[in-house]
């Protein structure tokens, strides 16, 4: 049976919104999602999935001379397919509530909106970072999953063990890296349908009339060349916290393990592999432990300097000036990666 004011939208809810403009009110479930910021969008080549052709070898070259013939060679590729799922949130708000709301029924629902959309958003990305469609098969394939092993070579182990550990990742964004992909039809962002006034029943099956607003979020990620991407595992919280594992170092390592390392930054419109951008993401715990790093703070710091940068209209810490991106969605917790 659904507890009043754990399901549905109660008076008490409306009573603390009455008399406040919809930006005045404080969302204490707010957290920072930057993916959708930063990703690049292409649609689907296969309605809900997305196929790649990944080159897995060269062909060979050799060098020729005068009245010999060219020697016929090829490249090898592998395809890999790509899923998208879709996340779903119904809004319910009784019609006499409404009523009760007067001339801010319509705040009233779009302050409603306001949390569905935030719950969106964290949904998705979580679901970025560490779903895995074999135990997960209604969702996408997320990030970490795709870097989950030390063999890979752009994996680099921080050297925690145990389960208190992070990560960071570095994303190249661009249609030859990675890229949220979305089904032919359906946009990037959260789609929302008011569905007006139905008929419901509540808990004892007595009728009363409520109206509705669907919300709904497809999506996907296609990681078309690894190489361009990396994750930086394995560092041991607790040790960063006390000052015992640098993260500049950490970064240094997974900077240049990336292919298009010489390409990086937020807007790139070259490259071998077209129109890029890199983004550094981590949480707060390792950004607040990167930033006192680049304080000076005795006469053996030579840390690379954090430097403040203006990125449409917001300004964004960078490193090697590549844009940092905190994000709560990041955890603390993870299992030791082997």
């Amino acid at each position: 049976m659904a507890i009043i004011g754990n399901t549905y939208l109660g008076l008490i809810d409306v009573m603390k919104q009455e008399g406040n403009e919809l930006g005045d009110i404080v969302e204490a479930l707010h957290t920072l999602n930057p993916i959708m910021k930063d990703s690049n969008v292409i649609t689907c080549n296969m309605g809900t999935k997305h196929r790649s052709n990944i080159r897995t070898g060269l062909p060979s070259v050799s060098w020729g001379a005068l009245y010999e013939g060219i020697q016929q060679s090829k490249s090898t590729t592998t395809q890999v397919d790509d899923v998208t799922g879709f996340v779903e949130g119904l809004s319910t708000v009784d019609s006499r509530l409404l009523k009760i709301a007067g001339e801010n029924a319509a705040k009233v629902r779009m302050s409603e909106s306001t949390a569905f959309l935030e719950a969106m958003a964290q949904e998705f990305e979580k679901t970025f970072w560490y779903s895995n469609i074999g135990s997960a098969p209604r969702k996408f394939h997320g990030f970490f999953a795709r870097y989950n092993t030390l063999a890979n070579p752009n994996v680099v182990t921080g050297g925690g063990s145990g389960s208190d550990n992070t990560s960071i990742a570095m994303i190249t964004w661009g249609d030859q890296a990675t890229s949220i992909i979305t089904p032919k039809g359906m946009s990037a962002g959260v789609d929302r349908e008011d569905k007006g006034e139905h008929r419901v029943l509540d808990a004892a099956g007595n009728p009363y009339y409520a109206k509705d607003e669907l919300f709904t979020q497809h999506g996907g990620l296609t990681v078309k060349d690894w190489r361009y991407s990396g994750r930086v595992c394995n560092i041991d919280v607790s040790e960063v916290i006390a000052g015992n594992t640098p993260v500049n170092p950490l970064l240094r390592k997974l900077f240049y393990k990336l292919q298009g390392r010489r390409n990086y930054g937020m807007e790139n419109q070259g490259g071998i592999i077209g129109a890029t951008r890199t983004v550094i993401y981590m949480n707060r715990t390792l950004l607040e432990a990167l930033d006192a790093e680049g304080t000076n703070a005795g006469s053996s710091d030579n840390f690379v300097r954090l430097k403040p940068r203006e990125i449409q209209g917001e300004e964004v810490m960078t490193w090697r000036g590549i844009p940092i991106r905190d994000t709560d969605h990041i955890l603390n917790t993870e299992a030791a990666v082997a």
